[in-house]
């Protein structure tokens, strides 16, 4: 039966999240750099592309699943490593990890999740992946891949296009920070957001939990303009696992990359928050799968928001795409019922659109697929 809080599409995730939130989480959450041009434009230029359908063609039998780092997810998307997910929902971090070890996809571990490092590849059951951000001198950067390799993580995702954090005004405009500064404004946004507020006070303020010794800190403000080509090298010796780059947009630097020995790299914006001006990555995919060639491993966020969207990056020269806010903001419509929900809605729509263009599985979608 038809309830306001069942999920059909991202726009229902987009509304019922929308109500259910703090503006200053919400913003926070859906927020993008400066006019948030970058985000609408990259939206758009996925909405351009087209998809052709095809006729008489046995579709019976369908596969959505897909191989990543020589291993089988049954679904071709993950998750994005994104930083305070319990601000969400409590518990979403884990929620996600759950969703992982399910259908066995990889499940992003952001450097300030709200949960530990070790925690998370546990309810994963090994299908999580460590996001790492170069802080510093590199020495905080250091202990965390240590951390990561004794826990059991295979891949680590080196995060590389937040030299400084992006000017979001509208998560300025709410003063958002981290640990929360309750003003006036906040107390009266929590006041009228109750379902949110009481579960969140029940459950504990969220943390950076990868930082909670005495004297292990980090500052999701801290300038990060000193990382350089020579610290991928250290890091690429350092870590004997995969090694992935995420946030490129630029065929040269792609080149390059793949010319150090990283293991793949993953074109993306950082869902608009870092660049207004940058080009829509899902156009900067197609480039850069031309540049590095068919064999190379290249994965992709940004701006996806639907089964459809999943088959138009493949199609582009995607490998495998992962889900960020659209997730976060699934369990802020209605917890795990609403992130099932949403998992079950990308799925299907998927394995419909594969039915529509006439094909059976996930391989070779960029073939006179997708036109302008």
């Amino acid at each position: 039966m038809f309830t306001s809080r069942e999920i059909f599409s991202s726009a229902d995730v987009w509304r019922l999240a929308r109500k259910r939130l703090p503006w200053m989480v919400y913003d926070y959450i859906d927020g993008a750099a400066g006019e948030e041009t970058g985000k609408a434009i990259n939206r758009k230029a996925i909405q351009n592309l087209r998809l052709q359908p095809r006729i008489l063609v046995n579709v019976t039998k369908r596969d959505i699943g897909v191989d990543v780092f020589n291993h089988q997810a049954r679904v071709p998307f993950g998750v994005s490593p994104m930083g305070m997910c319990n601000l969400s929902t409590p518990g979403a971090d884990l929620l996600l990890a759950r969703k992982a070890a399910e259908f066995k996809t990889p499940v992003g571990v952001s450097t300030v999740a709200s949960t530990s490092l070790e925690k998370m590849i546990e309810v994963a059951d090994g299908h999580a992946w460590f996001q790492l951000y170069f802080s510093g001198d590199g020495s905080g950067t250091r202990k965390l891949i240590e951390r990561a390799a004794i826990s059991g993580y295979e891949t680590l995702v080196f995060t590389l296009d937040v030299p400084e954090v992006g000017r979001r005004p509208r998560e300025l405009r709410r003063g958002f920070k981290m640990p929360f500064k309750i003003g006036l404004s906040q107390f009266i946004d929590f006041a009228l957001h109750p379902r949110w507020s009481i579960s969140t006070l029940l459950n504990g303020r969220p943390k950076m939990a990868n930082f909670t010794d005495p004297g292990n800190s980090f500052d999701r403000t801290e300038s990060r303009a000193a990382a350089n080509w020579d610290d991928l090298k250290r890091i690429r010796d350092d870590w004997k696992g995969k090694l992935v780059i995420k946030g490129v947009l630029s065929c040269e630097d792609a080149v390059r990359i793949k010319d150090e020995g990283v293991d793949a790299i993953q074109v993306s914006s950082h869902g608009g928050r870092q660049l207004d001006s940058a080009p829509p990555p899902i156009q900067a995919l197609r480039d850069i799968r031309y540049a590095l060639g068919e064999s190379f491993p290249i994965f992709y966020d940004s701006g996806l928001r639907s089964g459809e969207d999943i088959i138009k990056a493949y199609a582009m020269g995607a490998d495998f795409v992962f889900f960020g806010r659209a997730m976060l903001l699934a369990m802020a419509a209605n917890g795990e019922k609403g992130l099932t929900q949403f998992w079950n809605v990308l799925s299907n729509e998927t394995s419909l659109t594969l039915a529509q263009i006439g094909r059976t599985s996930m391989n070779k979608l960029g073939e006179t697929l997708v036109t302008n």
